[in-house]
């Protein structure tokens, strides 16, 4: 064992958290990588530690994947998606002499049960500031009788280094901006130097698409057809947006038709790449600066606003959630007349009177996307056609949450507090049922994109 090497790799650092301290159990067998969120082999700084430490130990690494039928919110169309990216995982952790195991059964259940069975020695975790995620890690911690490291795997700059809740992307940026260098950077695609005994590592579920969706049994919104998971279709998709999209996106993003955006949001939500991947090959790819520096913004300021927003306020799911001056000016127009009012269900089946905003809610139900640009006016006018602002909020993450391939997910959550309740936004003028929170009207919505070829592009869509 290389005592100097692991005290290096333990040594604190802004990305890694330790839940239960401490260097490898000598009497353990392996090094475990849990991993969850960060669903990849590729660009995977928590995976990066579990091999880098199983290499210093003298261990062989397994990764080890708790695959749950239930977790809240997630449908039919998720979690094809998610075992997608199962199978591109499992080929490219084998690349690098890391096997994967999928276990069934709710991941604070699995992980513990599974570190017994293997007698890991060290537990290696990726950061995930969703409430279940932090449940289940914390769980975790509590069962497991080794050291156990989480690694913040799924951000370019660590959000520990923002120990507070973040006011607006205007208070976020220098701060990302001033250290953003130490972090823009390749990492190594280290490999595990050390071979199972007798080629005999920890065995799982068969790793395939269909296998895995007919053991899980799951339903809701459907499958979406060609909306495909996985770090191969992400890196296609992020080589065709440098290749025929980047140098457009500073002055095209918020058009829906065509799409100008990366299209990664699902893929970023399941960790099938990395925030950094992306980043990496924008900057190096001699697009005009103002293009390059507009994805910065979104991918990394932006993103990471979210995230820091998840993580630093408890109630990032609620209306509760929201700034006080954006709850107090709710408040106070609570009982202003609402003109046009529709239900849930009229909602989600797009039966309003505009056509814009139907069309958006029909692209979310048939593709697992809105243009982002959509979305915020999607969620303004449920505000206004809602009974109130709470019922306005619940409506409008369920339906995210439900139907997006991205839903459940950090920007999500912030996206839905911005809109009903202008979170990391200032006050407007005042106007009826959104008081001073920002207001988006139809006719300047529509104006601002191609909305006659929008409409007509989803009306296609209906037609299959």
């Amino acid at each position: 064992m290389s005592e100097t090497t692991l005290a290096k790799l333990l040594s604190p650092h802004p990305r890694v958290r330790a839940l239960r301290p401490g260097g490898p159990d000598p009497a353990g067998a392996c090094v475990v990588y849990w991993m969850q969120r960060a669903q990849r082999g590729l660009d995977n700084p928590a995976l990066n530690m579990a091999i880098a430490v199983g290499n210093a130990a003298g261990l062989p690494v397994v990764a080890a994947f708790g695959l749950t039928a239930d977790y809240p919110g997630a449908q039919r169309r998720h979690y094809r998606f998610l075992v997608e990216g199962l199978v591109d995982a499992e080929a490219d952790l084998a690349k690098r002499g890391v096997p994967l195991a999928v276990r069934l059964g709710r991941p604070a259940d699995v992980v513990p049960a599974f570190a017994e069975e293997v007698r890991a020695a060290f537990v290696v975790g990726d950061e995930n500031p969703v409430r279940v995620g932090m449940q289940w890690r914390d769980r975790v911690a509590r069962a497991l009788r080794v050291p156990f490291h989480l690694v913040d795997a799924d951000v370019v700059v660590p959000s520990s280094l923002f120990p507070k809740e973040e006011f607006a992307a205007r208070t976020l940026r220098p701060k990302i901006h001033r250290v953003l260098g130490d972090y823009l950077k390749p990492i190594p695609a280290i490999s595990a130097r050390h071979a199972w005994p007798d080629g005999k590592a920890p065995r799982g579920e068969a790793i395939g698409v269909d296998p895995l969706m007919a053991k899980l049994k799951v339903a809701g919104a459907g499958e979406v057809p060609g909306y495909v998971g996985g770090t191969r279709e992400a890196l296609r998709r992020l080589r065709r947006f440098v290749r025929e999209r980047l140098d457009r996106y500073a002055s095209d993003r918020n058009e829906p038709t065509p799409y100008t955006t990366t299209e990664l949001s699902a893929h970023l939500h399941f960790g099938h790449i990395s925030p950094l991947t992306i980043a990496l090959e924008v900057r190096d790819s001699g697009a005009p600066e103002e293009c390059v520096a507009s994805l910065v913004e979104e991918l990394i300021v932006r993103r990471e606003l979210s995230i820091n927003f998840v993580a630093r306020n408890p109630n990032y799911d609620r209306l509760a959630g929201c700034p006080a001056w954006g709850l107090k000016t709710l408040a106070e127009h609570a009982d202003d007349p609402r003109p046009v009012r529709y239900t849930a269900k009229q909602l989600e089946a797009g039966e309003t009177h505009d056509p814009l905003w139907n069309a958006s809610q029909k692209e979310m139900v048939l593709t697992g996307r809105m243009h982002n640009f959509l979305r915020m006016y999607w969620a303004k006018k449920i505000l206004e056609w809602s009974p109130d602002a709470e019922t306005a909020f619940d409506v409008t993450l369920d339906l995210n949450d439900r139907y997006e391939m991205d839903g459940r997910d950090p920007n999500g959550y912030t996206g839905v507090a911005w809109a009903i309740g202008g979170k990391h936004d200032r006050p407007w003028p005042s106007r009826p049922i959104f008081g001073t929170v920002r207001f988006m009207s139809y006719e300047s919505t529509r104006r601002k994109i191609d909305s006659a070829a929008y409409i007509a592009r989803v009306r296609d869509l209906e037609r299959g």
